[in-house]
């Protein structure tokens, strides 16, 4: 009976010792998501001029995860910024069925941010123009934006914040090859297209694998997009699982296709407006940038994500 008595003890022991450094490690690796999402937006927000003294930042919510996200590594950044600037949580309710419009009011009050809840039912006239079975993003987008940039003028702000994340940019540099014939992605900031306001994506550097485990870490109240996200004939999201699955079988891969993005070479594209291929003479000088048409491209070992943590 004692040993008996003794074994089940020792199991419990063993169990909460078990529990307690699985909990351990939980915290851990969360402590260390949350200084690498505060450390790529700060990278960002440095290497773009993302955010300057005295700016008023319109941030857009829509209740997905990359919102909410964003404001909260933003908060984290303005309390321990350099320079002073204001963050204003905008909320388009754009009176989609089902829409639960309490939620982002009580989470935005509880947090104590300053926020603005805008009520302008474009899903009634987006379902009205748009046949069924069509993607609705185009008309949608258009009155969003028109609205958006009435209520940044009204609260007086000068720069938009969106929550685009590194994966949201590899898909549209995608989609824009694939479709649109162009080698245009989304940038990480740009004048808006009325040249009245400054659009910033500070998620530029993250990625959306990180934004997931966050919004799980902080149990954010997600609302459901049932307006664009859950369209399947979408050819973003065709995309998106097209670079998923060459993540899963090459390691890497898109983070060299991230940095890409970053190393652009005019000279070795196709662009006439971009380098002038007409122009060029021979100089009778070395260049590294000159052609290696002979030579066979050398390429690095894909750098790995997990690498990059621990390596903090």
């Amino acid at each position: 009976m004692n040993t008996d008595t003794a074994a089940d003890n020792a199991w419990v022991q063993a169990q909460a010792e078990s529990e307690a450094a699985k909990a351990i490690k939980i915290e851990r690796e969360t402590h260390r998501l949350a200084k690498r999402l505060c450390r790529q937006m700060g990278q960002a927000i440095s290497d773009f001029n993302l955010i300057e003294a005295g700016d008023r930042i319109m941030v857009c919510m829509s209740g997905g995860k990359d919102s909410y996200g964003m404001l909260d590594i933003l908060l984290k950044m303005k309390a321990r910024a350099p320079v002073d600037f204001e963050l204003v949580a905008v909320n388009l309710d754009q009176k989609q069925p089902g829409f639960p419009d309490h939620i982002l009011p009580a989470y935005l009050k509880e947090l104590g941010v300053k926020f603005r809840i805008e009520t302008q039912d474009t899903y009634s006239i987006v379902k009205d123009k748009i046949a069924e079975g069509k993607t609705m993003c185009s008309l949608c987008s258009r009155l969003r934006r028109g609205i958006l940039y009435r209520v940044a003028r009204e609260l007086k702000c000068n720069k938009l914040a969106l929550g685009h994340h590194r994966d949201d940019m590899l898909q549209t540099f995608f989609l824009n090859m694939f479709f649109g014939g162009k080698l245009k992605g989304m940038p990480p900031k740009l004048v808006s297209d009325n040249g009245e306001f400054m659009v910033i994506r500070p998620l530029a550097y993250v990625a959306e694998t990180d934004l997931i485990r966050w919004a799980e870490h902080r149990q954010f109240p997600i609302i459901p997009c049932t307006l664009c996200g859950s369209q399947e004939n979408l050819q973003r999201l065709q995309v998106g699982n097209m670079l998923r699955e060459w993540q899963k079988k090459h390691p890497g891969r898109i983070e060299n296709m991230f940095s890409a993005l970053q190393n652009v070479v005019p000279s070795h594209l196709m662009d006439a407006k971009l380098h002038g291929f007409k122009d060029l003479k021979i100089t009778g000088i070395e260049s590294d940038d000159g052609d290696k048409a002979f030579d066979e491209e050398e390429f690095k070992e894909p750098s790995l994500p997990g690498i990059q943590v621990i390596s903090m």
